[in-house]
Parts: structure tokens; sequence; C-alpha cells
């Protein structure tokens, strides 16, 4: 298996190189590559997760399909036999992994919808009762299925800083009252449509983060969408209340991390070959239970 850590693509201009995605200026459109790398806590892992660019990249794909009367989306082409013809001489880095997409303003928040009490959420929970201003009832267990799906956004961190949870008033004050509330309709009309497909398909969507940006002054969906990179995904017959559950997203890298002796900071430690191998394994079950076929 042949892992993409970065790419190199000439003198194509490399706009960002961010914890997962390179991404070069085409001019009027950008050119936004997955590679196999992977982060945990904020921090990139020195060793890339082969094929992980290409599940991000096949499932965000059929999220747009499935989900574009919803919100518009950046999608332009993921097809390299249409990309123009200074990107086809790097087809055997971009096959697969890459899309051509619409250039837009990202807001300065991640838009997430929580369904279930978990991770950060959960940890706010414990300490206040209350997860990014919604005041919850008492007694609520871990991984508990919430009454709504709650919109919790966050801030936008610096690669290597950590995002923060804030409230929808917070989020308001950034972004503007009217573009905050069609933020919260979009991601919840998405995870609400997304969480039900994925039931029929015996997966937990527990929570997710959209990226939405601002292009010809209306919003729409960038970036990636529903991946096990931006989600959690936890197997419906495995779930129990009150306890954390088994996932098909990097959860289970975070959990290995969490039993080293490491600050959460760079440098990351070295990740052992299983633990890639089954990071692997469980993002490709992913893409597989979701859409049900694999990588081609």
């Amino acid at each position: 298996m042949t892992a993409v850590y970065e790419t190199d693509l000439g003198d194509l201009p490399l706009v960002s190189r961010g914890k997962v995605r390179d991404i070069y200026d085409l001019g009027d459109s950008l050119l936004m590559v997955a590679s196999d790398r992977i982060s945990a806590f904020d921090v990139v892992m020195a060793e890339p997760v082969p094929d992980k660019g290409r599940v991000l990249t096949a499932l965000s794909l059929f999220w747009f399909d499935l989900l574009g009367d919803v919100v518009e989306h950046h999608l332009l082409t993921a097809e390299v036999d249409q990309f123009p013809a200074e990107c086809r001489p790097y087809r055997d880095q971009l096959a697969g992994r890459s899309m051509i997409v619409k250039k837009a303003e990202p807001l300065p928040v991640e838009c997430i919808v929580r369904g279930y009490l978990s991770g950060s959420g959960w940890k706010d929970y414990l300490t206040t009762g209350e997860v990014c201003g919604y005041k919850l009832p008492m007694g609520l267990q871990e991984s508990v299925r919430l009454d709504q799906p709650l919109f919790t956004p966050s801030t936008k961190a610096e690669l290597g800083r950590h995002d923060l949870n804030i409230t929808p008033e917070e989020a308001a004050r950034l972004v503007g009252g009217e573009v905050a509330r069609e933020a919260k309709r979009i991601s919840l009309e998405l995870y609400t449509r997304a969480r039900d497909y994925a039931a029929d398909r015996g997966i937990i969507i527990a929570d997710t983060k959209f990226e939405l940006g601002m292009q010809g002054g209306r919003l729409i969906l960038i970036d990636e969408v529903l991946t096990p990179d931006s989600s959690r995904f936890w197997p419906a017959d495995m779930y129990q209340v009150g306890q954390g559950q088994p996932s098909f997203d990097k959860q289970y890298l975070r959990d290995y991390l969490e039993t080293l002796d490491w600050g959460k900071a760079p440098p990351p430690p070295p990740l052992p070959r299983e633990v890639i191998h089954n990071t692997r394994a469980k993002y490709l079950d992913a893409l597989e239970k979701l859409t049900g076929r694999g990588l081609d």
C-alpha cells in the first residue's frame, strides 16, 4: 500500500497545507487534495494511514450527491480527466483523492451538530450541566441520544492549537445573526437527513462537523462532509448507553493516544503498525457500510 503524506504538484501554487488537505490555486477554482495524514487532539501524526484520503474523498462525494437538495455545495468535479491540463501530470497523486471546487469564504466557526452526549460535550455536561450554552436535564448518561440534535459551534484554531466550543449566541456575534441562523438551519437539516440514512445501514452518527462558506452572497457546503475525520460513527448493534462506544472513526486513535504519557502537543508519538492498520480498517468499514461499496 502506497500512502500519500503530502503532495508535490510542481509549479501549481500551494494555498495551504492543513491537517489533512493540500489546497492549490487554479485561478477561478481550487484543487483540494486529501492526503493520508491523520490528526488527533489537533496534532498531525508523523505516520500516514494508507487510503485514508481516498476514503474521505469517496464519502464526501457520496454525501454531496445525497444531500445536494439541502444546500448548494462547492464541488465542481472529481474526475481527474476533467481537470485542467496543468493538473494531469500529477494524476497518480490526485486520482481518487482530489476535487476541483468553487472558491468560497469559509465561516470563522465550525458548524457542529450533536445528536448524542459524547466527547467534549459529555465532558462539559459533567462540569456544568450544559453543552455550549444549552441547559440539559440532570442525570443524563454518557452516549445517550438527545431529544433534539444541538447546534454547537466552535472556534477555528490555528494548526496545532485547540478549537473552543462556543454558544450559538457567540457564533452570531462572529458571523452575524442572519448568517448564524441560516448556518444552524442548514447544519441541523444535513445532520438529520444523514443520521436517518445511516441508521438504516447500522451506523449511528453521534455528531459531526460541517464547514460552510460564503459564495456569491449565500452559504454553501464546503470541505469534507460526514467522514470518519469529521464525525463520530458508532455501530448500532453495539450501542450501549452509559459508556464510550466502539466506532468507525478516529476515536480509536484518540483512545490509543490517551493511554500514552503524551501531552497532546507536537511532536506526536510514533504510531504502532497495528494502530495504523486498525484505523485504516475502520475507515474502510465506514465507507462500505454507508455507501455499499469500497474503494475502486
